[in-house]
């Protein structure tokens, strides 16, 4: 995916920056396990790539709320998840009720304004759509 800007690409506050806005390295992630639940593919399989790229062991993605259920169930250690809220025909909500009883922490990424998510999930970090990979690492490794 790439962004339109005015900002020049070589300045470090350019968001695709290598530096990114932080002016800091990418974190690593290394040995860090994250579930992506995304049905739209080129924005999962960019997330897929850039959480790698730091090191992270990426499961998934997957698109659809029976595959990221099973993937919970057969996968004992998962340290965090970054999920879309709308997949398709179904929300995401069965799979962050599986991983809130797990204690995995979540993020919901999505283009929804934050009140259209449940209260219930009023203590789960949103970040909207397009994603910064530093807004992602901060709030599920913060």
């Amino acid at each position: 995916m790439s962004r339109v800007s005015s900002m020049n690409p070589t300045h470090p506050t350019h968001p695709t920056h290598p530096a990114g806005a932080s002016h800091s390295a990418a974190p690593s992630l290394a040995g860090r396990r994250v579930l992506v639940v995304e049905d739209e593919y080129f924005i999962a399989d960019d997330l897929r790539h850039q959480l790698e790229a730091c090191g992270a062991e990426v499961l998934g993605p997957v698109p659809r709320v029976g595959e990221a259920l099973a993937l919970i169930a057969a996968t004992p250690e998962i340290d965090a998840a970054v999920l879309d809220i709308n997949l398709q025909d179904e929300t995401v909500y069965p799979v962050a009720d599986a991983l809130q009883a797990r204690g995995v922490t979540f993020l919901f990424a999505t283009g929804y304004d934050k009140a259209a998510i449940p209260s219930r999930y009023a203590g789960v970090r949103h970040c909207e759509k397009p994603l910064e990979l530093s807004m992602v690492t901060d709030a599920l490794f913060g």
